[in-house]
């Protein structure tokens, strides 16, 4: 396991010191993460858009909101010794994320929320990627007695159809539907955004699986 640090800290508690760690850039570390240390792409082609990087990859996300026990954490760390593992990487929160009031903005991961876990798993497009695919959905069933319930959420960046998909119900993405996936990424704030949407595009014009519906039509309403 290789482990990136740009501050040079150390971190005795988990063996880990400078000769652990790479320095690079931010945006070389964009292409560390998604392509590993091993393939040989140039920071310049994320500028060129018909560049294929020949991958595939599966990602979803969890927060934590009461800390990981340790004996949980040896089986985490057995994952990724796994074959085909995939990455985790944790994103603390705390701060001024915890200033802004949950229904202040879209984001509603804010007060209580300790850290967010990203998870990705990556392959060769020329190859049978559902190992890796696998792996990503087995980690997270394991990892459900631990992270955020009622809903279980989750980072609208890091979008993942295993959440859910619109339903389409007359041409329009249901409301109610939607909830399955809708609440995990946005909590309370799912039916004040179907609000605008249906102020905005009622005729749900724009579209894809995991788009707001438009909470217009009578037979969307949750009342």
């Amino acid at each position: 396991m290789e482990i990136q640090s740009y501050s040079g800290g150390c971190f005795p508690e988990v063996g880990m010191n400078s000769s652990h760690c790479r320095e690079m850039s931010w945006i070389e570390s964009v292409l560390y993460v998604y392509m590993g240390s091993g393939q040989p792409i140039p920071v310049t082609d994320l500028r060129n858009r018909t560049t294929s990087m020949d991958t595939s990859n599966k990602v979803t996300s969890d927060y934590v909101r009461r800390a990981i026990p340790r004996d949980v954490w040896a089986e985490i760390f057995g994952w990724l010794s796994k074959p085909d593992p995939g990455i985790m990487i944790l994103d603390p929160y705390g701060g001024a994320i915890y200033a802004v009031p949950e229904a202040a903005t879209l984001f509603p991961h804010r007060g209580g929320m300790l850290y967010n876990i990203y998870y990705m798993n990556y392959w060769a497009v020329s190859s049978d990627g559902e190992p890796n695919v696998r792996w990503i959905r087995d980690l997270y069933a394991f990892m459900a007695p631990y992270v955020s319930k009622n809903p279980r959420e989750a980072y609208f960046n890091y979008r993942d159809l295993d959440l859910g998909r619109n339903v389409v119900v007359g041409n329009v993405s249901s409301y109610e539907a939607g909830k399955v996936w809708g609440e995990k990424y946005f909590k309370g704030n799912y039916e004040r955004l179907a609000l605008a949407k249906g102020k905005i595009d009622p005729d749900n014009y724009f579209w894809n699986e995991q788009s707001i519906p438009p909470l217009v039509h009578e037979s969307n309403f949750p009342y």
